[in-house]
């Protein structure tokens, strides 16, 4: 009996309530429920825990980092060594973002050309050029299941003929990623690849940038160059048109973001995908989002509390270990409070997830959307 050869990429929409959608990606791996929270791996772990506990929380897919993997340990090392999957023991869909972004955020000593961009490595100053080839190189040699193309995302305070500039070329390094995705043999047989949508605040310049990744075609579409410091107000108001100006039957992925309230009101606006560092690096330094608002175990007023992080919480953190030991392992400083506190956090956001496919296949997301921001918003005028 042969077996069924999975889909390289397919995007089910299941229902829809209102702009929020719920549905399915199936890729060779495995399949993503949207809407999706991806959790951070930047340099092929999620910091403070296991694969196979991010996968416990619910998680259907995980991101990598081409910066930080491309200069440690190397896109080459990796693939002889049978690529990111079996590396780090992942064998779910993984996406990889471009590099672009870490490019312009962590590096001083760079040069922006046309070609690309010539850095630094922020670990020992060697020189690196990164190009839209180069991007779709090393994410073919890692194995990402979703491959980003390669874009440049300026500060939204940028004046606007800058951004115009910026999202320009970002359209021409598209083609070029696209091109050389294309070129890509094997991996681009099972893999996909996303367009980034740029410009910034301005509504006519992402229509332009949505109109050209459309004209090149892509398996998803991503809104970049937002949840870079302008708000949540000023990004909710860009999002009440960007992802309708990517097309419906395609994923939207928001970078970067968020929040839980961030992700409330972004799939209230038609977002499917998402990825952050937060609840991991919250997770770290003490802070635990829950369905009353983010807590911080810091404080003293937890130093005898018997309680779970959050009641309504699944996750093994908070069936096993009460706020007490939870604050005195964080102010001890203790490896196990980081990663405790991480796993509630990477499954609360899972939990949440989860809770707004339910209410989107139940039509009553607007509702859930209410009731979650009156909880959660009540929650966070406690100090943290």
């Amino acid at each position: 009996m042969t077996e069924t050869l999975r889909p390289r990429f397919q995007f089910t929409i299941a229902a829809t309530d209102g702009k929020a959608r719920t549905g399915t990606i199936a890729m060779r791996r495995g399949d993503i429920r949207t809407p999706a929270f991806m959790p951070v791996g930047t340099a092929a772990t999620v910091k403070a825990m296991k694969p196979e506990t991010v996968r416990a929380t619910g998680a259907d897919i995980i991101l990598g980092n081409t910066y930080h993997l491309m200069l440690r340990p190397g896109a080459e090392r990796v693939a002889r060594l049978g690529g990111l999957h079996r590396f780090m023991n992942w064998q779910r869909p993984i996406l990889t973002d471009s590099g672009g972004y870490q490019v312009m955020s962590l590096s001083d000593l760079r040069k922006l050309t046309e070609e690309g961009v010539e850095f630094r490595s922020h670990l020992d100053g060697s020189k690196h050029m990164l190009t839209p080839e180069r991007s779709m190189e090393i994410q073919r040699l890692l194995g990402s299941d979703i491959v980003m193309a390669f874009d440049e995302c300026p500060r939204a305070d940028q004046p606007r003929e800058v951004i115009e500039a910026s999202m320009e070329m970002s359209m021409r390094w598209a083609q070029r990623s696209r091109d050389a995705f294309d070129a890509g043999g094997d991996h681009a047989a099972g893999a996909a690849l996303f367009g980034i949508q740029q410009g910034a605040l301005d509504e006519e310049l992402r229509r332009r940038s949505a109109d050209a990744l459309t004209a090149i075609g892509f398996d998803g579409y991503a809104i970049g160059g937002l949840a870079v410091g302008e708000g949540q107000e000023a990004m909710f108001a860009a999002l009440d048109f960007a992802p309708e100006q990517l097309p419906a039957d395609r994923p939207r992925y928001l970078m970067g973001v968020g929040k839980p309230d961030d992700l409330v009101g972004a799939v209230e606006r038609g977002v499917d995908m998402f990825d952050c560092v937060l609840p991991s690096r919250s997770g770290r330094n003490g802070q635990a989002f829950t369905w009353n608002g983010p807590i911080n175990l810091r404080n003293a007023r937890f130093a005898e509390d018997t309680g779970p992080l959050d009641d309504r919480c699944t996750c093994a953190t908070c069936g096993t270990y009460t706020r007490a030991y939870l604050h005195h392992l964080v102010k001890s400083g203790e490896i196990l409070g980081a990663m405790l506190m991480t796993e509630h956090n990477i499954a609360f956001y899972q939990q949440l997830m989860q809770a707004m496919r339910n209410a989107i296949a139940e039509g009553r997301f607007a509702a859930f959307a209410a009731s979650f921001r009156a909880t959660y918003g009540a929650g966070r005028k406690e100090p943290v």
